[in-house]
């Protein structure tokens, strides 16, 4: 198999490319290196021969033409997406541009290498979607493949409206795609403007730690490494034109989440105070969602696959990461907009 990877640089692609590779598969990996990418996440497999590199954006028809050409893929594992919701509130237009017409650009060069080759029944496009296309949960229930898409924020809404797109592909031009729609993920390489890793770098550089609203948000957590092995299961043995939900099954409160954090490092690395004495409330995001909750039953049923990291030891693997390898994400904290509030506006 050769595989196409979009965004495999940025934090849930390059923990596919190592993934992909480590079980033998030649990675091709497109990205167009924009501020969330870093190659160092792939310092592990960059000189593996099964490995590619190219630089190029989704955004450019040409360029996909070219890579389908010169590498001749078997398989499209479709990652790259601008995906930070609180980015999404104060610039959308990039959110529309990379998210829909980068994703239309994907399926049109991926249909004529189909088309070009005969349409092999074996050739598979693997869409990664979130569940907050759904919209918002309250206190009960759970989002499956056929809960109607409501989302609330300009990301989300991009990403439905690729989901839509990557569904009429299939139905219309017979492309085999497969569609996942996965709960928030976290783990190493998580890039330092999401929840965890700002929770982890602001506690221990003494700072506030901030918390949206009153914390009561309830997110399901999905190890980075388990979500991987799900959408490589998803892509061999997924039936095409179905779609699969991908859940950790690890509900918790924000609030919650962000206290257990602050007490593994007060046992990894304590100082004189509880570092949960940092918390900080503040304002909360603009339609933030109450809560996600993913019924990941049918790709248990049909693919047998579960996930295998519970959040307590997937926190503690997070944060003895982080405490690890500070050189990674000192590095990125210069990038535009790391450590500044974004998402807020005037209502």
């Amino acid at each position: 198999m050769t595989l196409l990877v979009t965004g495999g640089a940025g934090f849930i692609g390059s923990a596919v490319v190592r993934t992909a590779i480590s079980r033998g598969m030649r990675v091709v990996n497109i990205d167009a290196l924009t501020y969330a990418a870093c190659l160092d996440n792939l310092s592990s497999v960059q000189d593996n021969p099964l490995y590619s590199f190219v630089k190029a954006d989704i955004r450019d028809p040409s360029a996909l033409a070219k890579i389908f050409e010169t590498h001749n893929p078997t398989a499209v594992l479709h990652l790259a997406a601008e995906s930070h919701v609180d980015r999404s509130i104060d610039g959308p237009s990039i959110f529309v541009e990379t998210n829909i017409t980068g994703t239309f650009n994907l399926l049109e060069a991926a249909r004529c290498h189909w088309e070009a080759q005969g349409h092999p029944d074996t050739f598979r496009f693997l869409h990664v979607s979130t569940d907050e296309v759904f919209g918002s949960l309250g206190a009960t229930g759970k989002f499956s493949e056929t809960t109607p898409y409501a989302p609330r924020s300009p990301y989300s809404a991009s990403k439905a409206a690729s989901d839509h797109l990557v569904r009429a592909w299939g139905e219309t031009y017979g492309l085999p795609v497969l569609l996942t729609n996965c709960s928030n993920n976290y783990g190493p390489y998580h890039f330092p403007e999401k929840l965890i890793p700002v929770v982890i770098i602001n506690a221990l550089a003494g700072t506030k730690i901030p918390v949206y609203g009153d914390g009561k948000n309830v997110r399901d957590w999905l190890f980075v490494e388990d979500h991987a092995d799900a959408l490589l299961t998803v892509l061999k043995a997924g039936k095409a034109n179905h779609s699969y939900n991908i859940g950790g099954g690890n509900e918790v409160r924000n609030i919650d989440l962000v206290k257990t954090i602050c007490a593994l490092l007060d046992e990894k690395r304590p100082k004189n105070t509880p570092y949960a004495d940092q918390i900080t409330f503040v304002s909360d995001r603009p339609g933030h969602d109450e809560r996600y909750a993913i019924d990941a039953s049918r790709i248990a049923a049909d693919l047998g696959w579960h996930p295998s990291v519970d959040l307590h030891h997937g926190l503690e693997r997070t944060v003895q990461w982080y405490l690890d390898n500070e050189d990674w994400w000192l590095a990125l904290q210069a990038r535009n907009g790391v450590g500044t509030r974004l998402g807020t506006i005037d209502r």
